[in-house]
């Protein structure tokens, strides 16, 4: 039983411990409204989710609506705009950790690294560095898409941990050009791939491995 401090208050290490639980549940109603995948869920719904009363519920919108991270329309509950503001910031969070393990891998393998996320169906190059010692090498935009299964790039991506380390492609995305990439491991709500891409045949077996390394790099420059 945890016992009142002077004039009522909680001792420092419960009120801690409070804190941290309403911190929790606020973060697990906020991925209850992003996770809804048809119609705006409700204040039922939202608190069947996770696990708390309707009262709670209000209590925990209330920040999050200040915030614009959420609005509400009656009884019902969507993301807000202040939820694509935190999103325009991750992207150059992303390059600026991924550019030093792009930069030792584009040049040691003399071809051109990128850091490629999943964006739904698509992949969507995030960061890109290319080769300052080689004659010519594939020029590739940030901001580039193409479908998730293709390429190696995207391949990489929905590799599962149990089997292939990486992959490579020949001239699925652009003809002539090949492609070696590996997944990004164990950043949570991450699914991404750093690979290389050149106009001359790359030795899957050789350029794998130093692929696969670069990738955990970033992995723990995420963390």
């Amino acid at each position: 039983m945890v016992r009142p401090g002077p004039r009522g208050r909680l001792p420092a290490q419960a009120a801690s411990k409070e804190s941290s639980l309403t911190l929790e549940r606020g973060l697990a109603l906020l991925q209850a409204v992003a996770d809804a995948e048809s119609d705006a869920p409700s204040i039922s719904e939202l608190a069947a989710a996770i696990g708390a009363s309707r009262a709670a519920v209000y209590r925990l919108l209330v920040p999050l609506q200040s915030r614009g991270l959420v609005r509400r329309e009656g009884s019902k509950v969507r993301l807000g705009l202040g939820v694509l503001r935190l999103a325009s910031n991750v992207l150059p969070q992303l390059r600026l950790a991924a550019q030093p393990a792009l930069r030792g891998l584009a040049e040691q393998v003399g071809a051109t690294a990128h850091l490629t996320v999943a964006d739904g169906s698509e992949a969507q190059a995030v960061a890109v560095v290319e080769p300052s010692w080689t004659a010519y090498h594939v020029a590739y935009r940030v901001g580039s898409r193409h479908p998730v299964h293709r390429g190696a790039a995207g391949k990489a991506i929905g590799l599962s941990a149990e089997g292939r380390q990486w992959v490579v492609s020949t001239g699925e995305l652009q003809p002539g050009a090949f492609g070696v990439a590996a997944p990004v491991r164990g950043v949570p709500g991450l699914r991404a791939s750093v690979g290389v891409v050149a106009l001359e045949k790359l030795d899957g077996e050789a350029v794998g491995p130093r692929v696969l390394l670069a990738a955990q790099e970033v992995a723990e420059a995420l963390r």
